[in-house]
């Protein structure tokens, strides 16, 4: 007999879920915890704790709640409206992620210091979207500005990627805080330095003014988390900050020694004699008169204020390189970037890169960022290296119905003879020719192809929205002895073959 394996209509699919991002952080985090209300202050009012939430997906703020104490709720109704809630701690420069879920037809949002509005909103479905839609930089306001003229500043967010109501939906956003003097008087603004809804990338390097219609008032270094309550049901839950709050490393007595190109993997020259060297200000490849391949050899002390681990990136253009933190090598990397850590005391430590640039043709360049306890990722660097000519993104619209052949690729696997659909609507799929089915859906824009047209590139595209795989590739028809037999990995011995697809009149394709 015949079974389907998975959905095969991606538009039923989609309505139904979509996916989130998943994300890694090796920092770790100050988070608010859950299981009770006492990091909030006491003055908020309709806000509980439950295990579970259902959002009704067709009537406006209802909702129904188990009991548990994993997942913060607001007490909405149009009688009885909840105020906002604030947290006890304060934070400045801070990395905030969190998952929300929106009744129909709701309306909240998250402020920064108590002052900076991310819009959530129920924007299921819009295509395009606006500076008072879910994810966006809420506008700031004046009244004093005239009838209809009042908000100013807000920021859409770049694409619609919102989830259904009664959905999670993941937000985390990297914000930097206003900046004062000894005197309070404000020397640079607020600002959003990287925003990211469901896995997308909807802001980075927003700066704000000032606050947002609804905030606090008066800016200042630290403020709270504030939950707005009172427009709408809504829920929380994984609420984390990262302050980044300690002074960052230094380093300083910086020397350079460049010499013939290294011989062997350990990159260390076999002539001692060095072909020009120096003392440096800061970390760079830019001194006049290098070869076209070499070894620059980097000498220094690294100033740590705050024990901890530190993680260092070290990019190394066109060549290799390694590292030495108090006279140990912590990393030796086999390609022109790579990773590394270190557990540094409070104090000054020898500090030496090598970088081995072997291929003649390309520019030098060296970058090393640092990150630590309570430090955000920052260029210790040549804050003018970028390591490379910048690539401009190759987007694929589809403005009209887009069908696209390429390579895609899965957390697990390479899928060869792949078919991604776009629509208008906003909503796409990728369809797996080998195996008859499909392998992904997603919401927002169509795909990347910057990895197959830029220079020689892979032959791959992905996509550029809220993405979720349905699994690891698998026949979408198999023939089973039983309901209960294995099903098969892939379609070889089953005489499955793949007869394309036909395109209907508005280029919408079915597959046989």
């Amino acid at each position: 007999m015949y079974f389907l394996h998975g959905m095969l209509h991606a538009r039923t699919f989609f309505m139904l879920a979509m996916g989130t991002w998943l994300a890694t952080t090796a920092k770790s985090q100050d988070s608010i915890n859950l299981t009770n209300l006492t990091n909030y202050r006491s003055t908020a009012t309709g806000w509980q704790m439950a295990g579970d939430v259902i959002m009704d997906l067709k009537t406006a703020n209802s909702f129904r709640t188990s009991p548990g104490t994993t997942i913060l709720y607001n007490t909405y109704s149009e009688k009885q409206k909840p105020t906002d809630l604030f947290t006890s701690a304060e934070h400045g420069d801070a990395d905030i992620s969190l998952d929300f879920m929106m009744a129909r037809g709701s309306n909240s949002g998250i402020f920064l210091q108590g002052n900076y509005e991310i819009q959530l909103f129920d924007s299921w479905g819009k295509t395009n979207v606006n500076a008072g839609d879910n994810g966006a930089v809420y506008q700031r306001w004046d009244e004093s500005r005239g009838a209809g003229k009042q908000g100013f500043e807000g920021m859409a967010p770049r694409q619609s990627v919102s989830k259904a109501p009664g959905l999670w939906q993941h937000l985390e956003i990297s914000f930097q805080a206003p900046v004062f003097d000894a005197s309070g008087n404000k020397l640079s603004n607020a600002k959003i330095l990287r925003a990211a809804l469901n896995g997308v990338l909807i802001h980075e390097q927003v700066e704000i003014s000032g606050p947002t219609h609804g905030g606090d008032g008066k800016e200042k270094p630290m403020g709270p988390l504030r939950l707005q309550g009172d427009h709408g049901a809504v829920a929380f839950r994984n609420i984390s900050i990262t302050n980044y709050n300690r002074p960052k490393p230094v380093l300083s007595d910086l020397q350079y020694a460049v010499y013939k190109t290294a011989s062997d993997r350990k990159l260390i020259s076999t002539n001692k004699k060095s072909l020009q060297s120096g003392k440096l200000t800061v970390l760079s490849a830019t001194m006049n008169n290098l070869p076209d391949t070499f070894l620059l050899q980097y000498k220094g002390t690294l100033s740590v204020s705050t024990p901890g681990t530190y993680q260092f990136r070290l990019s190394t253009a066109a060549g290799l390189g390694s590292m030495f933190i108090n006279n140990k090598e912590i990393a030796l990397f086999n390609r022109p970037s790579g990773r590394a850590k270190s557990e540094l005391p409070a104090g000054d430590h020898p500090f030496e890169i090598r970088y081995s640039k072997s291929m003649d043709w390309a520019k030098p360049a060296v970058a090393l960022q640092v990150s630590g306890p309570g430090i955000r990722e920052f260029l210790i660097s040549d804050q003018n290296t970028n390591g490379g000519d910048p690539v401009d993104p190759i987007l694929i619209s589809a403005s009209t119905n887009t069908v696209l052949r390429s390579f895609i690729d899965l957390p697990e696997k390479r899928i060869v003879h792949a078919v991604s659909v776009g629509s208008p609507e906003g909503t796409h799929y990728t369809y797996d020719l080998d195996n008859g089915a499909l392998i992904q859906a997603w919401h927002g824009g169509f795909l990347d192809a910057t990895p197959m047209w830029h220079e020689r590139g892979d032959g791959s595209s992905r996509p550029a929205g809220s993405v979720e795989f349905l699994g690891k590739p698998a026949p979408g028809i198999s023939t089973l002895a039983t309901a209960d037999a294995a099903w098969a990995t892939d379609t070889t011995g089953t005489g499955y073959k793949p007869k394309g697809y036909v395109l209907d009149a508005e280029g919408r394709p079915a597959f046989k």
